[in-house]
Parts: C-alpha cells; sequence; structure tokens
C-alpha cells in the first residue's frame, strides 16, 4: 500500500531549519500546537497569506490569528491594553486581518511552534490546518488526510494536548468572547475582575470561527440524540452508555477535557468508516462543554 504520509517529518532540528526555509520561501507548512494543527507561513508576506486562504478555500473576510514567539516580538506589532497584559501573565509561556483593523494574536505554548518561532524572525499567520469551515487537525495525519501533497512539510509534534481550537476574546472595548475554547469565560473574567459578554451576533466576522457553519465532518451532525439515525453513528460520554459498532465514547469518565481531546478524532473515525450521520447525546454545557457544544452547534447548522 502507498504511504501517503511522506510529507510528515520528525520535529528534530534539522527538520525545523527545513520547515524555516519553506516559510522563509513562502511555502505554507503544517504545524503542531497545543490546540490543533496549524497551516502556518510569514505573516509579514502578503503571497505566504494568499497561499494559506486558497489552500484552505477560506472566504476572504474571515480574518486569520497570528502567532508570536512572545511579548517582546508582539509590541513591534500590536496596540494592546492592561487587560491583555493580565491575560498574557495568566496564560501565555514565556497582513492578514481581513481588512479589519483588528488580529487575532497568540501565543502557543507548544515546544515545536515555540522552537520554530524562536528562529524565525517574522510572526507566523497559522489557522487551523484544514479546508474551511472542516474539523481541525488534531494529529500529523490528520493534516495530511485534509491537504494530501498540497502540503509539501509537516511537522509532527504528536496528538494535540487540547483538540479543540484556541479561545478568542476581544478587549478592544469591553471583554467579548468571539469563540469558546478551553481558557473559559469564567476563568477570564477571574483574572480580569470585569463581566465577560458573550458574542452572540455574527453579522461582522470579526474572527476566526463565527460562520455558521464550521467544524463540519462532511456528514449531517444531530445534538442532543440518545440514538443513531439508520445507517449513523452515536457520540457519547460517560458510563451509562453501552459499547457498540456504531457508538462511539469520547470519554466514559464524563471528563470534559478528554472528550474534547477526542471529539475531532473521533468524528473524523467516524467519517472514515462510512457512516452516514453522527448523533451526538446531550453534553454537559459548563467549562469545557461550552466550547464542545459550541463546535457542534456549528458542525450541526445546514
Amino acid at each position: 500500500m502507498k504511504n501517503i504520509y511522506l510529507n510528515i517529518y520528525k520535529s528534530n532540528f534539522i527538520n525545523l531549519k527545513k520547515a524555516k526555509k519553506n516559510i522563509e520561501n513562502n511555502i505554507p507548512i503544517g504545524l503542531p500546537t497545543e490546540t490543533v494543527y496549524g497551516l502556518a507561513s510569514n505573516a509579514y508576506s502578503d503571497k505566504s497569506v494568499k497561499k494559506i486562504f486558497k489552500l484552505k478555500k477560506r472566504p476572504s473576510y474571515n480574518p486569520l490569528i497570528v502567532h508570536f514567539n512572545g511579548i517582546k516580538n508582539l509590541k513591534k506589532d500590536v496596540v494592546y491594553n492592561s487587560s491583555f497584559i493580565k491575560l498574557y501573565k495568566a496564560f501565555c509561556p514565556e497582513l492578514v486581518s481581513a481588512g479589519k483593523k483588528t488580529i487575532a494574536v497568540r501565543i502557543p505554548e507548544h515546544k515545536v511552534a515555540r522552537k520554530l518561532l524562536k528562529i524565525l524572525k517574522f510572526p507566523l499567520a497559522a489557522p487551523s490546518a484544514n479546508i474551511s469551515s472542516k474539523l481541525s487537525p488534531t494529529c500529523a495525519n490528520d493534516v495530511v488526510d485534509e491537504f494530501g501533497s498540497k502540503i509539501k512539510f509537516v511537522l509532527d509534534g504528536g496528538q494535540c494536548k487540547i483538540g479543540l481550537e484556541s479561545t478568542i476574546i476581544d478587549l478592544t472595548g469591553k471583554p467579548i468572547l468571539l469563540r469558546q475554547g478551553a481558557i473559559t469565560a469564567q476563568k477570564i473574567s477571574n483574572i480580569l475582575g470585569k463581566k465577560i459578554l458573550i458574542n452572540k451576533k455574527t453579522k461582522i466576522i470579526k474572527s476566526p470561527g463565527q460562520l455558521k457553519l464550521h467544524y463540519s465532518p462532511g456528514i449531517p451532525v444531530l445534538m442532543n440524540k440518545k440514538n443513531p439515525k439508520k445507517d449513523g453513528a452515536l457520540i457519547t460520554i460517560g458510563k451509562k452508555f453501552k459499547d457498540s459498532k456504531n457508538h462511539f465514547n469520547i470519554s466514559k469518565s464524563g471528563n470534559l477535557s478528554e472528550a474534547a481531546n477526542n471529539l475531532y478524532k473521533i468524528m473524523r473515525k467516524i467519517k472514515k468508516k462510512n457512516f452516514k450521520s453522527i448523533s451526538v447525546c446531550k453534553i454537559p454545557n459548563f467549562g469545557l462543554g461550552l466550547a464542545i457544544n459550541d463546535r457542534l452547534k456549528k458542525a450541526s447548522n445546514k
């Protein structure tokens, strides 16, 4: 059988230098982060950014996230306020705006992403390495499954720690949560000492993750179900559900972090097994469950 994963490279020093060379030549690469794998290229290069939009088939009005090595590098490009500094100190380890006046910025935790950023002279535009509106990849093989040979170089950083896209918060005025993620609104509120508003209007796309249809596995997704449809599969959580060939448990212990980490992986598995739909049992709607339900709601939109 032909090996379709020949464009995946171990994250050693030699391959980090190869990744750097690709990016400096305006060639996007697959890059691991703690959330999901990104499609990374030079954020300062219009040519690179256009390639990202083209590869992802991403609408031109949907902005990208820019990844920086640290706050010293970020200062060169971004105006920020005291709320940003508080969140940076709490969560961060030591042009691409789609015509808008703001950009989403991130300082990744993943050691491979940080090592690469450290040897580059510019930040990385790195949205999730998937076709627009589809499931984000949580391992290197997923990136290849998504793009095949269109992406020549994917750094392998193993399975992503979180498995869902990052939290996005708007700090240009009163703090507004634009996208749910592992860092919850409550955690942010505790740090800032302010109420965090939840954005529910998507007429103006201000950040990634705000399109109505998103995170789709390519087959119908139905929420809050107890049984699968005919020729469909059921995603479950907790001990009360019995195992069967069309039941897929994302956390038998009911752990929401484990469930989030397994969600996309299981949805991809179900699609590969040629099930015609995915029904999902009721997921607790608190903590990380808020982000899981957000992804499922977007995936279920027609």
